[in-house]
């Protein structure tokens, strides 16, 4: 997408606008499959769960990893008319709820899918027992984290110790532990984290083999770093990790699947704002635009992830301030931005912001969030 396609679709659209180009979403699945072969892609929706990014992705194969009952039956809903008549008992081949604490009716509600559900403790298990009997389940494990933008391993997963004697108390109530799962954390760039998990894992079902339990899935999560610039490795680098480890480390007949979400949608989509506002402070150009961390910017809050705000103008740039456009003081977009000399009304807009970002958008001080546009479908 070159700036003019940019700039004319925020002519034709109004701004604040988020672009979404599904050939980018194509080419990342494409990467993603083509240096894991082994491993099926359960798109991670919370990352952004725009329907139609659910519908291209389920057509070029992909499954889905949701985290709510609302999640679960957008994806139901998106792909159930997509798929052949003689196959529309689908669910646990191509949705996984991978959230390990769920509300009681979630379960009931989900009960009649047959799906497969996380859990990490033992009243978690007891509550699928009660409410979801039909359901299969997958223990997550917790497993390192350092070096992830987000940390995940405080909140979610049992320690390896305890592994082995939850599945043993899931086949006692009758349920079936289908599989192991783990999530090195968000935006992982400590390659190590995986083959840690990957060790942890298999020596978890192995001694599960050992008391003559056959584990078939292992969910080795998200957490596949998106390019947001030069110095984050590519997925081949990861690839060449990984892969000996899975081919050591599990039968060939075990499952294995993955939740990528940042990796896939995060540099597929770029937004478009207009600057409202200009004034000098302390010394800085300081520029409002209308947007916010309240709307499409919110991942700076929520996802610890920084976007840098470019402008389509040319000139000699100096170290600027970009505003959102509340009244909130929190609503910091950058204090180091290096943009030409703007105006009022002139656009400027962000890359790579696909992820965690319109996602948790608000409609905080009356602002509604931006408008999305697909290209490329």
């Amino acid at each position: 997408m070159t700036q003019k396609q940019l700039q004319a679709l925020a002519s034709q659209h109004g701004t604040p606008v988020v672009v979404v180009d599904h050939r980018i979403l194509r080419r990342n699945y494409a990467d993603f499959k083509k240096h894991l072969p082994q491993v099926q892609a359960y798109y991670a929706v919370k990352a952004n769960p725009d329907p139609a990014i659910v519908r291209t992705l389920y057509k070029i194969g992909a499954s889905f990893d949701v985290a709510s009952l609302p999640e679960f039956m957008l994806v139901h809903d998106n792909i159930k008319h997509l798929r052949p008549k003689d196959q529309q008992d689908f669910i646990w081949d191509k949705i996984i709820y991978a959230n390990p604490t769920k509300p009681k009716d979630t379960l009931v509600a989900l009960d009649q899918y047959k799906p497969l559900v996380t859990f990490d403790n033992l009243n978690e298990l007891k509550k699928i027992k009660q409410f979801a009997p039909h359901a299969g389940v997958i223990l997550r494990l917790r497993v390192p984290n350092t070096g992830s933008m987000v940390e995940l391993s405080s909140k979610f997963g049992c320690d390896p110790g305890e592994a082995v004697d939850l599945v043993l108390a899931a086949f006692g109530l009758g349920l079936v532990v289908e599989g192991l799962s783990f999530h090195v954390g968000s935006q992982c760039t400590n390659f190590e984290n995986f083959v840690q998990a990957l060790n942890m894992a298999a020596a978890v079902m192995n001694e599960a083999r050992g008391r003559g339990y056959e584990i078939k899935i292992l969910d080795i999560g998200g957490g596949f770093p998106a390019r947001y610039h030069q110095h984050v490795q590519p997925i081949e680098a990861l690839a060449r990790k990984i892969n000996p480890e899975i081919k050591r480390l599990f039968p060939k007949e075990i499952q294995i699947i993955a939740e990528p979400g940042r990796f896939i949608v995060a540099t597929a989509v770029k937004s478009v704002a207009q600057i409202v506002g200009k004034a000098r402070r302390d010394g800085k150009t300081c520029y409002y635009i209308n947007d916010s961390v309240y709307h499409t910017f919110s991942g700076i809050v929520f996802d610890h992830c920084q976007y840098h705000v470019k402008a389509f103008r040319k000139g000699k740039t100096e170290i600027c301030a970009v505003f959102g456009q509340t009244c909130d003081g929190l609503d910091t977009i950058s204090l180091s931005e290096e943009l030409p000399d703007l105006e009022i009304d002139d656009l400027v807009y962000a890359e790579n912001i696909g992820a965690y970002s319109n996602a948790s958008a608000t409609w905080f001080n009356g602002f509604p969030p931006a408008k999305v546009v697909h290209i490329n479908e």
